[in-house]
């Protein structure tokens, strides 16, 4: 079955109250969406990096008071798992989806691309859309957008990159989740799949 994209109904499972109630609808509706969505793009990416990229779904295993604000699936090039090292993510807040390239705090990259980001920022200003985001913090849904990203903003990223031991960073698109794009499945992957190119050369510059 064709990929369906995301509804309404998938992002309000952010507003049901209670870790149990808003798991057993994760599980039940969105967890299969996010799970065909890494089986239909790990060969894209696969290609597009040149090397084997697994899917890895969000499970929040290790939660058991507070429920999740968010959710995703990860493509990284290790088959156990994807938080040590540079990966691609789409996820969604109750706000909206999003599509970008990580390095979590438990990645040692964060340095290399720290340094890579100080040596091509000029590249990178002029490459990525202004209208894709930069965050330091993978759990918070705000971000400050490429436009608004001046060399004092690239320079204190990464210089906490380099000093601070939970320092991450993440760069995309934000799909607000009202768009009807969320909604055609065909439509949806061609987003993703372009985006994921624009990203690549972040994740060539993490390694």
């Amino acid at each position: 079955m064709p990929f369906q994209g995301f509804t309404a109904e998938d992002f309000d499972v952010f507003h049901i109250d209670g870790l149990e109630p808003r798991m057993e609808a994760l599980i039940a509706g969105v967890r299969p969406k996010l799970n065909e969505l890494g089986e239909e793009l790990a060969p894209f990416l696969s290609i597009l990096t040149g090397e084997e990229m697994f899917p890895h779904v969000a499970k929040h295993a290790r939660r058991t008071v507070h429920a999740p604000n968010d959710t995703w699936v990860a493509w990284g090039p290790n088959k156990r798992g994807y938080k040590a090292l540079p990966h691609f993510q789409a996820g969604m807040f109750h706000s909206h989806l999003f599509i970008v390239f990580a390095i979590i705090y438990e990645s040692s990259n964060k340095v290399i691309f720290a340094e890579a980001l100080s040596r091509h920022l000029g590249d990178v200003q002029a490459e990525l859309p202004a209208g894709y985001f930069w965050s330091t913090d993978h759990l918070d849904p705000r971000g400050t957008a490429q436009a608004d990203m001046d060399k004092s903003a690239f320079a204190g990223l990464s210089r906490r990159l380099k000093e601070v031991k939970k320092a991450e960073v993440t760069c995309g698109l934000r799909i607000d989740r009202d768009d009807p794009v969320l909604a055609d499945g065909d439509k949806l992957l061609n987003v993703i799949r372009q985006t994921f190119e624009t990203l690549l050369p972040l994740y060539r510059m993490s390694f």
